[in-house]
């Protein structure tokens, strides 16, 4: 019999971290810590993160108790659930037991929430002063908006995302929302990094006792952090960007086109890409027309070149164009629907789509790694878990005893 060695420890193996987050940035955040090799455990209200319920489509059965949304399977796997009630007096007295072994915590809790059920900042510090305790809000702790729950949707309208966003206002387009939840992914991204450096300081702290520390991030300031060079655009011209459908701003051509038979992107970032669409275009006259040599002067008449691109690409179909362009050495690519994207080959060799099984739910794949480490890679070890699956596991851990165990449970805290 073949036995399989376990796979290697993650960089951030030692680590343990207490989830309180629900929905996406956090558990976001958290899966993240737990694919590098923390022990993430998943504190759960007693009806469980809502996302278990935000479905179809669905994994598991309702009839057995096991029916769970794709949506909570995204971004839960590697973790251990410990389904707890905060609300009664035992269920805080095991939180803070977990916090005192705690390394971080995450919680995405509204302004003032975690105070009032006894973890305030002064309290955390005194449970354990190394805890790197990062809040997760819509808005910031402080501020006129700091009390508003926050909703990526609302704040991909509210932080300029949508404006943005979508087709051109004389094309009859109107403020879109991207097609994932980006906001709250760019939050669970600044929050991952904001706990690493926090971990990091905690380490070279000299002289001194090692000492955590409070990390805010919130859904608004990371939907600002990522509008990048569309604010700087804003900056310079005191002027709000307005949408360009597929278009780019600040670069031509860069955009969709249609083809024969579809769509196919292309990116050209450079004037030698430039000269050599041209050339696979057989427009060699419109790479010296002195509108278009340079990205400055495209830029400037796009409503020119445009339509001289757009009558070309028309007469042939995607795969030809595609083929055509990428021996030119053109940047381009097809526009994949999220099956084939994953289908690729060259994201199936690199490993983007990876079969998992649950015991109870069955298949479960998983979204790959992105990050990969040559020597503590990151990994996909255990599936997303059914509510309160570690629970007994994760109070023996803790110091509890069978008997005390067994009153919690009866008692409904666990």
């Amino acid at each position: 019999m073949v036995h399989q060695s376990p796979p290697p420890p993650g960089p951030l193996a030692g680590l343990l971290v207490a989830d309180l987050s629900t929905v996406l940035a956090g558990p976001l955040c958290t899966m993240l810590l737990a694919d590098l090799g923390a022990d993430v455990i998943k504190v759960e209200p007693p009806s469980g993160d809502v996302t278990r319920g935000w479905g179809p489509p669905w994994v598991g059965a309702e009839s057995e108790g096991t029916r769970t949304a794709a949506y909570f399977l995204a971004v839960n796997r590697n973790k251990r659930s410990l389904r707890l009630d905060l609300h009664h007096e035992d269920g805080r007295r095991i939180l803070a037991r977990l916090l005192e072994r705690a390394d971080v915590l995450v919680e995405n809790f509204r302004p003032g929430a975690l105070a009032r059920l006894g973890f305030g900042d002064d309290e955390l510090r005194t449970l354990n002063e190394r805890l790197v305790h990062l809040a997760i809000s819509g808005y910031g702790p402080d501020g006129p908006d700091a009390e508003r729950a926050g909703y990526d949707f609302v704040l991909q309208a509210a932080g300029g995302l949508m404006s943005i966003t979508g087709a051109a206002a004389d094309e009859g387009g109107e403020p879109t929302k991207v097609g994932v939840a980006i906001s709250d992914v760019a939050t669970g991204l600044f929050g991952a990094i904001g706990v690493l450096a926090a971990v990091l300081a905690r380490q070279r702290q000299d002289p001194g006792p090692a000492a955590g520390q409070r990390v805010d991030v919130s859904i608004l300031e990371s939907t600002l952090g990522i509008l990048v060079n569309q604010a700087h655009n804003a900056f310079v011209t005191g002027r709000s960007p307005q949408r360009l459908g597929n278009a780019h701003p600040n670069i031509v051509p860069y955009e969709t086109f249609a083809a024969a038979d579809g769509e196919l992107a292309l990116a050209i970032g450079t004037d030698a890409q430039w000269r050599r669409l041209c050339a696979a275009l057989d427009l060699a006259s419109v790479a010296e027309d002195p509108r278009f040599a340079t990205n400055a002067a495209r830029v400037e008449h796009r409503d020119e070149l445009r339509p001289i691109l757009s009558a070309r690409l028309a007469a042939g179909t995607v795969a030809e164009w595609l083929g055509v362009l990428e021996r030119a050495d053109v940047p381009c690519g097809p526009i994949n629907d999220i099956l084939a994207a994953f289908g690729s080959a060259q994201a199936t060799a690199r490993q983007m789509r990876v079969p998992l099984e649950h015991p109870q739910l069955g298949a479960v794949d998983q979204v790959g790694l992105p990050i990969k480490l040559s020597a503590t890679p990151a990994t996909i070890r255990t599936p997303p878990p059914v509510l309160g699956e570690h629970r007994d596991e994760i109070l023996e851990e803790l110091g509890f005893d069978p008997n005390s165990i067994l009153r919690l449970r009866e008692q409904g805290i666990v």
